[in-house]
């Protein structure tokens, strides 16, 4: 191997002399960096810094940097103080406004480290400020989504909760007292009269089950109380197996999501879940829980019949699905995606995944099934 011209074997290489560091210091655009004197007053300038804060160098240099300052801080003397925290601890590194020279202000991340000699003497301090206006907009803009999205979701299954008690108060004990008259109707009743109210008795009561069975769907007992894992694995126990199917539950969570999120995680399972029961004509699902990127990855699994043509759900079908639908909405709402894979023969997988803010440890979780 031949060594480069000008380079002969094991020759060292030189390294980067000053005047090229500087140089390198003064191209840099996406950082302020420049020096403080002792004293706080701006003793070097860099095309950063003017890109950012507005000033030349002829025109900052040996003013004090507080001019970098709002009015609040140099009130109570934020720019001297951390100074005097990076002399004590070396460095200092903080967030906030920071004015420019047209006197527009810009959300700064700063560092300030102090500068001392072989005998210990402050020579000043080496200060770095980048602009971080745009990620805290887009931070705040996420938080506002986020508090939208919680208020949405507790405004649903506020809903969901009235209507529940309504259709329990009022249309379920007025079906039950309907069906008890047709009892006592048709014990009285001769023929052909008694069997025909028989039958309305019948209807009567199958109508009371599927309204039960809509109170349940819309608020199950003990959502509220239970987290997310605890819910999942007693509707798999009192529901999905009251069905006839086999349910199997991994989960890998180590913390407990926050309320918004666990309540979207299980009306999207719960509508999956449904669907499963209506059309995969399945003897087995398998739900599972996976923390992902910061949020909650989630996977439905069925061995049914499949949809037969081997692909994804399309979102522009020409008859869409409503519950298919209503599950796209809720991910997509909380800032996450929902996909569904089926395969004829093999069965249908609903996998989704929404953000979330962890609302703390879940503790001591039920053991996956």
């Amino acid at each position: 191997m031949t060594a480069p011209a000008g380079r002969g074997p094991g020759r060292p290489v030189a390294a980067p002399s000053e005047a090229a560091f500087g140089l390198l210091v003064q191209g840099v655009l996406d950082y302020g960096i420049f020096m403080l004197d002792p004293g706080g007053h701006v003793a070097s300038w860099n095309a950063g810094a003017e890109r950012i804060k507005g000033y030349r160098a002829e025109e900052i240099t040996g003013r004090h940097f507080s001019v970098f300052y709002p009015p609040e801080d140099i009130a109570t003397r934020k720019p001297h103080r951390e100074l005097e925290i990076a002399v004590a601890e070396g460095r200092l590194e903080d967030e906030g406004w920071r004015i420019r020279k047209d006197g527009s202000r810009f959300w700064a991340n700063v560092v300030i480290t102090a500068l001392f000699d072989e005998a210990g003497e402050l020579r000043g301090f080496g200060k770095v400020t980048r602009d971080m206006t745009e990620r805290r907009a887009a931070e705040q803009a996420l938080s506002d989504r986020r508090r939208l999205f919680a208020h949405l979701v507790r405004a649903q299954e506020e809903e969901r909760r009235r209507i529940a008690w309504d259709v329990h108060d009022d249309s379920i004990q007025s079906m039950v007292a309907v069906g008890m008259r047709l009892q006592l109707l048709a014990d009285r009743a001769a023929e052909p009269y008694a069997a025909e109210l028989a039958r309305l008795d019948a209807a009567v009561r199958d109508t009371v089950g599927r309204l039960r069975n809509l109170t349940f769907r819309l608020h199950p007992p003990g959502i509220d109380r239970h987290g997310l894992v605890e819910s999942l694995a007693l509707h798999l126990d009192e529901v999905v197996r009251g069905w006839g199917l086999v349910p199997a539950f991994t989960h890998e969570l180590y913390r407990e999501p926050a309320p918004e999120t666990a309540v979207t995680v299980f009306r999207i399972v719960q509508e999956a879940l449904l669907n499963v029961r209506k059309h995969a004509r399945a003897g087995t699902v398998r739900l599972r829980l996976t923390t992902v990127d910061g949020g909650l990855l989630t996977s439905v699994a069925d061995d049914g019949d499949g949809d037969g043509d081997g692909g994804a759900w399309r979102p522009d079908a020409a008859h869409p699905h409503f519950g298919l639908m209503e599950m796209r909405e809720r991910a997509e709402t909380a800032g996450g995606w929902w996909t569904m894979r089926s395969e004829a023969g093999v069965g249908t997988t609903v996998e989704f995944w929404v953000p979330d803010l962890p609302a703390g440890d879940i503790g001591d979780l039920p053991a996956p099934r």
